[in-house]
């Protein structure tokens, strides 16, 4: 490898830059992530329309914002374990009963994915998380 590809953060696209980043090079946009997030939502939908689309969930659901992306950039979860698996990649979750059925020992993975659960990054680093440093 000749360089490392770095992709500055922008926005709130934390996601987008994450999956660029671990894959070095510019393989999703907003526009693509947004496509993914759409699929999931219409997928959400179309279970709980199985349940009766005059039932009191299905209208309440229907009334939610999305789950998985926002106006602001934020994109799911399962937005970026779906686009992993357009590149054959699989997200295992680290506190995930199938990630201690396979016994996967963390010294041999080759990359990961810190999910904060703040967009505060001085509330992380608080939590005894090493806080990402932004490259200038």
């Amino acid at each position: 490898m000749e360089s490392i590809f770095h992709e500055k953060q922008e926005g709130s696209l934390c996601a987008q830059h994450c999956l660029n980043n671990l894959l070095q090079g510019e393989y999703f946009s907003p526009v693509e992530l947004s496509s993914i997030a759409h699929q999931l939502d219409e997928e959400e939908r179309m279970r709980m329309a199985e349940g009766g689309v005059t039932s009191e969930d299905y209208r309440t659901f229907l009334q939610q914002p999305s789950g998985n992306m926002d106006d602001s950039g934020f994109f799911s979860i399962q937005v970026i374990s779906n686009a992993l698996k357009i590149w054959g990649l699989e997200l295992i979750l680290f506190n995930s009963p199938e990630y201690q059925r396979l016994r996967i020992d963390p010294i041999n993975e080759k990359s990961f994915i810190f999910v904060g659960l703040t967009n505060d990054p001085q509330k992380t680093s608080q939590k005894g998380i090493q806080q990402l440093k932004k490259f200038k």
